[in-house]
């Protein structure tokens, strides 16, 4: 596994963890829709907030020699989220109050891991 992956997974777990501790379920990590149907990617983690499907983006970075980790967050990412997000509740039989994109950064160093979540990214 590459380094990148390595980071990329330390990232996810972290989020996982701080989801859980605030009562979230999660539904599925590292979700890719069935080939065929048109959408393409992978969702870090479907949740559920209360009664919302959230799909969770996480960005993890070692420092900021890459910028901020929102940042990797371009307009065409967030719009493949909304299509992977589409997918996902096609493929599903259960109903959702709401559906929503968050974005939640892990910055890592020398100290624990800072997570910063940004709810509703348009």
């Amino acid at each position: 596994m590459a380094v990148k992956d390595e980071v990329g997974r330390y990232g996810e777990d972290v989020v996982a963890r701080d989801l859980l501790a605030r009562g979230w379920s999660v539904l599925a990590r590292n979700w890719r829709p069935a080939r065929g149907g048109g959408v393409r990617g992978e969702i870090d983690i479907v949740a559920r907030d209360g009664g919302d499907l959230v799909v969770v983006e996480v960005k993890t970075r070692r420092s900021g020699s890459f910028g901020r980790a929102a940042e990797a967050v371009t307009r065409a990412k967030v719009a493949r989220l909304r299509r992977l997000a589409a997918a996902w509740l096609a493929s599903q039989d259960e109903t959702y109050a709401g559906v929503r994109i968050d974005v939640v950064t892990v910055e890592t160093g020398d100290g624990p891991p800072v997570v910063e979540h940004l709810r509703c990214v348009e």
